[in-house]
């Protein structure tokens, strides 16, 4: 047996185990291929133009899976964004903060849309933190691309601030300047963390998991923070895979 042949093998018997595990009435072996390089679906066309937003709401781990799942979304990037130094990094990225950049289609859902998302998906009254997380780089921010965004965000933050009787809402408001792409490694960090459901979309390459807007989703579920109509709308996708023993989940 080839050491490839017996990597499978050994893959397929580990899926077995697993399935037993999770209580499955009755188990299914499904047989992952090594990779699917065309196993994940393209966005539809467009009628619009899609756009971009840009917003700081914690560690972007998080904050990419919180937009993921929405309807309207194409892809997610988790990014530094708020700050001076040029290239930042995760050990050194100066004064910028953890940011996601969102690209979405306006015929779907609108900016006005995402900012209720942000508000609602974090505590915009801690200064410089989040949780358990503390630092200049877990800020709240608003990036604005124009002043019809800037309106929006303004109107919003006020809305916000009546809306908040026990502390000053902190978020900024800014105009965007550069956006810097994390490293591969914090992409779609909550979807790597489960080799399952990594599996299950196909063995896919780095860029495309980072381009593609089922990943995208699958992150969010990932982090159980799809909409509860969304996550059981996956979940049953996912059961009747393991059902069929059909490996590949082309689209949600």
């Amino acid at each position: 047996m080839t050491p490839s042949l017996r990597s499978r093998f050994v893959m397929e018997i580990i899926c077995c185990f697993v399935l037993v595990i999770l209580g499955a009435e009755r188990a299914f072996c499904i047989r992952f291929p090594d990779r699917i390089s065309n196993g994940v679906k393209s966005p539809r066309a467009q009628s619009q133009p899609l756009r971009t937003a840009v917003f700081a709401l914690g560690s972007f781990w998080r904050s990419e899976s919180v937009f993921g799942c929405l309807d309207g979304v194409v892809r997610t990037t988790a990014g530094y964004a708020g700050g001076t130094k040029t290239n930042p990094e995760y050990r050194s990225l100066g004064d910028h903060a953890e940011a996601v950049q969102i690209e979405y289609d306006p015929g779907v859902i609108n900016f006005r849309q995402l900012l209720e998302v942000f508000w609602s998906s974090h505590d915009s009254r801690q200064v410089y933190g989040q949780g358990p997380d503390v630092g200049n780089q877990y800020r709240s921010i608003i990036f604005t691309n124009g002043t019809e965004e800037m309106r929006l965000a303004a109107v919003s933050k006020e809305r916000e601030q009546t809306k908040s009787k026990n502390g000053i809402v902190t978020t900024q408001i800014l105009q965007l300047g550069a956006f810097y792409p994390a490293e591969p490694e914090h992409q779609k960090f909550e979807l790597k963390r489960n080799p399952f459901l990594l599996q299950l979309i196909g063995n896919l390459r780095e860029e495309e998991l980072e381009r593609s807007t089922l990943v995208a989703k699958m992150n969010g579920y990932a982090a159980e923070l799809c909409p509860s109509k969304t996550q059981r709308h996956i979940d049953a996708k996912i059961n009747e895979i393991i059902r069929r023993g059909w490996p590949i989940l082309r689209d949600v």
